[in-house]
């Protein structure tokens, strides 16, 4: 059934990560072939936004080195968009050796994460990314910020939603359209969701430039998501069949899955132009490559293993 509630948006821009954020958790390497054929399944049900992958350096994240022969390999389809991650300007170099036209940098909103994912303080993250960012903008390329650590952070605790603003405003100043505000070991709530959303408001970042990124440790993601749609979010960032993590974040496990989330929206009456079956037929046929059940609630309760 579906009940629509005039107050949330119309429609809704699902930010597919399965191919990068999904995968580079695995604790096995993915052939080529199939994170290619992933993606192009992916594409076939209705997704426009496909994170492809990583130029982060490989002795980082061995399960993305292949992020060059990757994007040689797989079929782009008009109409989708494939950015990548890149964490560096030798990153940056890579990506755009390969045509990349989309590129997304992934800071840090707490002190220790910042030296522990970047070798860097907070302060110092931003030195490295401004010459990434102006040679991307220079080269017509749309540059997203992803803030990770928002909701709280396993060495320091909860963060101030002050906190998260205001290593958003500095993203945003330098130039990146979107920021995608991560939940990075899954502690937020809808309250603290409201406030950090306030926060990065009142900081000089609008509602239009903020996508949210939940991870579902403790069963909050699609909770948090409702309260995002509910402050005027319409992009969402979620991963095919709830694959994922953070390799530097040991108690973090999967993404928000994308078929709970289309099931919600759906529920909502929200436009996403997701085709539910093709995306469950997808995962279903991903979990088959690794291994295991998909830890997606609604393919398993659609059929899947």
């Amino acid at each position: 059934m579906v009940v629509r509630d005039p107050t949330l948006p119309d429609h809704v821009t699902i930010y597919e990560v399965g191919a990068r954020d999904g995968l580079q958790n695995e604790s096995t390497v993915v052939p080529v072939e199939v994170k290619a054929e992933f993606l192009q399944r992916l594409a076939r049900t209705g997704l426009r936004v496909l994170e492809a992958t990583s130029f982060v350096h490989p002795r980082w994240v061995p399960q993305l080195a292949d992020a060059a022969d990757l994007l040689r390999r797989m079929v782009r389809v008009d109409g989708i968009d494939y950015p990548v991650l890149v964490p560096n300007e030798r990153g940056l170099d890579r990506a755009l050796a390969a045509g990349v036209r989309h590129i997304a940098i992934f800071a840090s909103a707490t002190e220790t994460f910042a030296k522990r994912n970047l070798n860097r303080t907070l302060d110092e993250q931003f030195d490295m990314f401004a010459p990434v960012v102006g040679r991307a903008l220079a080269r017509g390329l749309r540059v997203r910020g992803y803030v990770s650590m928002c909701f709280g952070d396993p060495w320091e605790g909860a963060v101030a939603p002050h906190q998260v603003a205001e290593v958003g405003r500095r993203l945003v100043e330098m130039g990146c359209h979107q920021l995608s505000l991560g939940d990075t070991i899954g502690t937020g709530t809808p309250g603290h969701v409201n406030a950090v959303l306030d926060a990065c408001v009142a900081g000089g970042v609008p509602i239009r430039q903020l996508a949210v990124h939940f991870h579902d440790t403790y069963g909050q993601a699609l909770a948090n998501t409702l309260a995002a749609l509910r402050h005027g979010v319409t992009t969402v960032d979620a991963s095919a069949g709830g694959l994922g993590g953070c390799p530097y974040a040991e108690s973090a496990t999967g993404n928000l899955a994308t078929e709970d989330l289309v099931w919600m929206l759906d529920g909502l009456g929200i436009r996403h132009g997701v085709d539910l079956d093709a995306l469950v037929a997808t995962s279903t046929w991903m979990a088959h490559h690794l291994g295991r059940p998909s830890p997606s609630r609604v393919v398993r309760a659609l059929g899947g293993p």
